[in-house]
């Protein structure tokens, strides 16, 4: 059994003594802060991992004492499963499997970031509908029409921007959503765990929209939906590459099962397969059945990337739906306590996503605390602007999912209100940081980058759209380090000119460029910085300085 992480493996919890007892209670608040607020107890199991199981009136006993220890700390608890054991006696034995949630202290719910791919027609904004308005489908598209920003999307059915659907779980494990006409901030409330989907566009027009929406909003896990009618068409391995090229761990949700006879659905799940095990993914494939496979999936998703639980669900019908929900309540969050908090004491950094303009409040930006924490009232700088300055600027007010935040950690979403600041010096892919940051920006850099696809050869003065994190701009190709040119398939140092501005980039930022058919994959190796003064007005370029 490991030390750290957030499961804990316990034979018996039979009347313990007060001292042991209180000894119990410490343990599980350590388990709990190693989950960020959630755990999972094994009881009949020992420490070795070996499978002895208790009888009926032990079992009773161990969960009352349990349920002791949570009241304690103020977590409750649900059973996740039970499950008999052959163990030498003639009396049933049995494990449980029980989650232990806490309800945060200080508001601070555990919050992932689910992205939705897939291709066009393949149900995602239908499948988010049902989960966070908490009623089916009617066949027709009624589930999805909440979620779409804009009127051109409800005239054609797709979604061409990237919106946000929040789903909440509360600390015994039930849904919370929209359906007894909550409003997001109820939701915030009364859940202990939330997870925002990111519904990004299938339709191959939009890709630009669903590389960004990958790429800046950081998410912890990916969500890919294929329709069982149509199978893998289109977008749908454009988007499988993309989720493997930028290390997103990705599960697989076969919709529309209600449409089509069962051959069809098992054909499907072959195609998915198939495609999984190839060479280039190597992955292993795990197809959810019953609640039992719902709670493996989630631990063993968590612990290694290579599994991909595969889910076959109905968004009319609502078949195994609930395996869903199952998964998704007990997936634990990707960095535990001690990495967030690592990340707490760096400086300030928050990525620019998105601008508004709020009638009354002023100028909001959207976007990601990438590190440090952020308050109200404190004192930024953002930037590049155009000609590579940083202008000072105060944080007013911070909401997070809809509703007021005081403090913001790293690695949390959120939008934060700028008063009188003028909407016209920023755009999209700036970073706000802390004025004793000193950030470096560069308008040429360099990459490792391997070439994915390209019709001819990839030489010198080729323009390419580079994205990196949350800044997306067009680049030319300055030189490629010891070759003339590269094909498809070829790896090399590639160095960049962005076309427009300078950005602030960050060495071992992963990197993907596009242009057409185009398309590479790589990481920032080396950036030629323009380093700014303290007061981030003035500024002066260093003789090609190199910062490593």
């Amino acid at each position: 059994q490991a030390e750290d992480g957030n499961i804990e493996y316990k034979l018996k919890l039979v009347n313990p003594s007060q001292y042991r007892f209180e000894h119990l209670v410490t343990q599980m608040k350590w388990r709990l802060q190693e989950g960020r607020g959630e755990a999972v107890y094994q009881i009949g199991v020992e420490d070795n991992g070996l499978l002895v199981g208790l009888s009926e009136e032990e079992m009773r006993a161990s969960l009352k004492t349990l349920r002791r220890m949570a009241e304690k700390v103020g977590a409750d608890i649900t059973v996740l499963r039970e499950r008999e054991v052959d163990y030498d006696s003639d009396v049933p034995r049995k494990i449980t499997e029980v989650l232990v949630r806490k309800v945060p202290d200080n508001q601070q719910f555990l919050d992932l970031r689910v992205a939705v791919l897939g291709n066009v027609d393949s149900g995602k904004s239908t499948l988010l509908g049902v989960l966070t308005q908490g009623e089916l489908d009617n066949g027709r598209g009624r589930a999805r029409l909440n979620l779409f920003r804009h009127l051109h999307e409800i005239q054609s059915g797709r979604t061409s921007s990237i919106s946000f659907e929040i789903l909440g779980f509360n600390s015994k494990g039930e849904v919370v959503n929209y359906s007894d006409s909550r409003t997001a901030e109820e939701i915030c409330e009364s859940s202990s765990k939330m997870i925002t989907f990111i519904d990004l566009a299938g339709h191959h027009k939009y890709l630009k929209t669903t590389i960004f929406g990958l790429t800046s909003y950081c998410p912890d896990f990916a969500m890919l939906v294929v329709s069982a009618n149509t199978g893998i068409a289109g977008t749908t391995r454009e988007h499988l590459g993309l989720a493997m090229a930028l290390k997103v761990p990705f599960f697989i949700v076969i919709s529309k099962v209600d449409l089509c006879s069962k051959a069809t659905v098992e054909r499907t799940v072959k195609q998915l397969e198939r495609i999984l095990k190839q060479p280039g993914c190597n992955k292993l494939p795990l197809l959810v059945n019953s609640d039992d496979d719902a709670v493996t999936a989630a631990q063993q998703f968590a612990q290694s990337p290579n599994i991909t639980p595969i889910f076959t669900l109905s968004s009319v019908s609502g078949e195994n739906l609930d395996l869903l929900k199952v998964f998704l309540n007990i997936l634990p969050p990707l960095t535990n306590s001690k990495e967030q908090e690592e990340l707490m004491q760096q400086h300030t950094e928050f990525q620019v996503d998105e601008i508004y303009t709020v009638p009354e409040v002023g100028t909001v930006v959207g976007g990601t605390l990438s590190s440090g924490i952020c308050r109200e009232g404190e004192n930024l700088v953002v930037g590049p602007t155009d000609d590579g300055k940083f202008l000072r600027l105060k944080v007013c007010s911070i909401q997070r999912n809809r509703s007021a935040c005081r403090v913001l950690r790293a690695g949390q979403a959120a939008t934060l209100a700028l008063g009188p600041f003028d909407r016209s010096l920023l755009r999209k892919g700036m970073v706000m940081v802390s004025p004793e940051m000193n950030p470096t920006i560069c308008s040429v850099f360099e990459a490792e980058i391997v070439l994915l696809f390209h019709a001819t050869t990839f030489r010198k003065g080729f323009q390419v759209t580079v994205h990196v994190g949350n800044v997306r701009q067009t680049a030319i190709v300055e030189k490629i380090h010891g070759k003339d040119k590269l094909r498809t398939g070829e790896k090399a140092v590639v160095c960049f000119r962005f076309i427009k501005h300078p950005e602030y980039l960050k060495i071992g930022a992963k990197l993907l460029f596009r242009e057409g058919v185009t398309k590479g994959i790589g990481h920032v190796t080396n950036l030629q910085a323009i380093t700014t003064k303290e007061n981030g007005l003035e500024e002066s370029l260093g003789p090609g300085q190199l910062s490593f």
